[in-house]
């Protein structure tokens, strides 16, 4: 390669050798060719990861090796070494579309006055569900990280804000950090309103310990001190978005409950009750040839009803491991976390109101 590309896409790795080959496949397999990987193996102690990352050989990708200084960090390190002139920061379980690229450099090369370019994403593995957002503007990246972790980037824009955040308490939170920094430099991002990204949901992944409340609201707390001026500005526009939020949660929750309690559920009983009766009936049938075609009736009604029955159970739990049960019902932490947050953005507006510092 020269000494420049067009992307450099970033891909830190701490202990996720059973997925860091599939996200890199995933990048060598798009449209859009100029490009670099710089995979950094953050000071992996899984023994599986670390001979992964020792043996990986890849076209146009770079394996770096730290001592164990946390995504943001490991982050900066790679862009410090990077040659394109935007940034991709792929988390090492996740999966780019073949066209991701494509699409999206295509904005950036075509717009100037765009820095970062999010698409929407549809979610695998635990949850299948797709995410799709419309506007990154002020207040509603305020109110909730709207934007793609991978949306590529103009790389002199986050070098001119020093990088992803190493210093407050973020926890998985730095790129929507960095998101908001650029969007108070003047600086706009977009969203391609189709699916071009695959977000991998897992047990032990860090979006889901970042969900506990303490976390949270922890995370909150660093946002709020870091960006006073702009949650001072539009916290009545953040605090009316993230009602909607609970509302839209609220009525989500009850849509699927009354579904499932009020129609699936007494679906399965009947059906339930329908097999059990035939089955009654068979066992007290007597077996003569003079009955088999009774019989014959009562075996394909028998049949009928256990498939009617197992198709009513598949839905329940569909709808109950599906990401809008997962999210919604029964408004759970989900709904938890809202309020958490609108208290805090509440109390904390109150206490700078009397403190003009």
């Amino acid at each position: 390669m020269g000494d420049f590309v067009t992307v450099t896409v970033i891909v830190p790795c701490y202990n996720l050798g059973r997925y860091v080959e599939e996200a890199i496949d995933s990048v060598l397999a798009q449209t859009f060719t100029d490009f670099e990987v710089i995979v950094v193996n953050d000071g992996s102690t899984d023994d599986h990861t670390n001979d992964v990352l020792r043996s990986l050989r890849r076209p146009r990708t770079t394996v770096l090796t730290t001592a164990n200084q946390g995504l943001p960090a490991a982050r900066n390190y790679a862009i410090e070494r990077a040659k394109g002139k935007y940034i991709c920061a792929l988390d090492a379980d996740d999966k780019l579309h073949p066209r991701f690229l494509e699409k999206t450099v295509s904005v950036l090369e075509n717009d100037p006055s765009v820095t970062f370019v999010s698409t929407w994403v549809e979610c695998f593995g635990l949850e299948s569900w797709t995410w799709s957002q419309e506007r990154c503007d002020f207040p509603k990246l305020l109110a909730e990280c709207v934007v793609l972790t991978a949306s590529p980037v103009r790389r002199e824009a986050v070098e001119a804000v020093g990088g992803y955040d190493t210093e407050r308490y973020l926890f998985g939170s730095e790129d929507w950090d960095l998101w908001i920094t650029l969007v108070e430099r003047g600086h706009r991002g977009t969203i391609i309103p189709e699916v071009l990204f695959y977000y991998r949901q897992r047990e032990g992944s860090m979006r889901r310990a970042a969900e506990r409340g303490d976390t949270r609201r922890r995370v909150w707390q660093s946002l709020l001190d870091k960006h006073r001026d702009a949650y001072l500005r539009f916290l009545s526009e953040v605090l009316l978005l993230m009602e909607s939020d609970c509302g839209q949660l609220l009525l989500d929750n009850w849509t699927l409950q009354y579904e499932i309690t009020t129609q699936l559920e007494a679906l399965v009983a009947e059906r339930t009750a329908d097999r059990d009766r035939l089955l009654a009936e068979l066992d007290r049938a007597p077996s003569s040839s003079a009955t088999q075609p009774a019989l014959g009736e009562l075996h394909h009604a028998y049949d009928q009803r256990t498939h009617e029955l197992e198709a009513a159970s598949a839905e329940v739990l569909a709808l109950r491991s599906s990401g809008s049960w997962r999210i919604t019902a029964p408004v759970r932490l989900a709904y938890d976390k809202w309020l958490a947050a609108q208290r805090l953005l509440t109390s904390w507006r109150g206490s700078k109101e009397h403190d003009p510092a």
